[in-house]
């Protein structure tokens, strides 16, 4: 089986002209998530990561105090060709390689994980980018984590979610985690597969390998 590393998956056309989340409005987000997200951000700060076009974000931008500040990133820039409010800056990157400037209050990511690589590191650096009392949330796919041969880590993989702080639910498929930490999970990611077929959201994904490390 051949593992792409993430700068060749992000040619890949399953990645770069995904669709899963290019118009999402904010209801949809919300509905997605499960939060109210003006309540949440408040005066802060929100960075949506795999943002697509933007769309929920800029329906998110006059509901919000003068003060808050929203971040959108996304590999590709297909955003919404509409002037941008004062509060929204849109970045075109790889979540696996930008950094982001000042922490945030909420960090969200609607179906994006699905087409990264390297979806540990992911969640790990967005857990880095969080205030003291800031929240992540995304929806996230545990079958997606595979072991070199090909077969899911399962169980052990949302023991070690949960032992480094995040919180599972699989009936809604979202993983979260609450406050600023530095996490180390412990696996050694090898790869992806761009033709890993649908996942349970019925579109196309990336299957993710990893090499638990001794111990786990």
């Amino acid at each position: 089986m051949t593992h792409l590393d993430d700068a060749t998956l992000e040619q890949s056309p399953v990645v770069a002209n995904r669709a899963m989340n290019r118009e999402r409005t904010l209801a949809s987000y919300q509905r997605e998530l499960g939060i109210d997200i003006p309540t949440q951000v408040g005066p802060g700060s929100w960075l949506d990561l795999c943002c697509g076009s933007a769309r929920a974000l800029f329906e998110a931008a006059p509901t919000l105090p003068t003060t808050a500040k929203i971040v959108g990133v996304d590999l590709v820039d297909f955003f919404t060709p509409a002037p941008h409010p004062p509060s929204l800056r849109l970045v075109t990157a790889s979540i696996t390689a930008w950094q982001p400037d000042t922490p945030s209050d909420l960090i969200t990511c609607v179906h994006g994980l699905h087409y990264i690589g390297d979806k540990l590191a992911a969640l790990t650096r967005a857990a880095s980018w969080l205030t003291k009392d800031g929240l992540l949330i995304a929806n996230f796919d545990p079958q997606s984590v595979r072991l070199p041969d090909g077969t899911p880590h399962g169980r052990r993989l949302i023991t070690a979610l949960r032992q480094a702080g995040f919180t599972y639910d699989p009936r809604r498929h979202l993983i979260s985690l609450r406050g600023h930490q530095i996490i180390e999970l412990p696996y050694h990611y090898q790869g992806a597969d761009d033709a890993a077929g649908p996942n349970y959201t019925g579109q196309p994904a990336v299957n993710s390998f990893y090499t638990p490390t001794p111990g786990l």
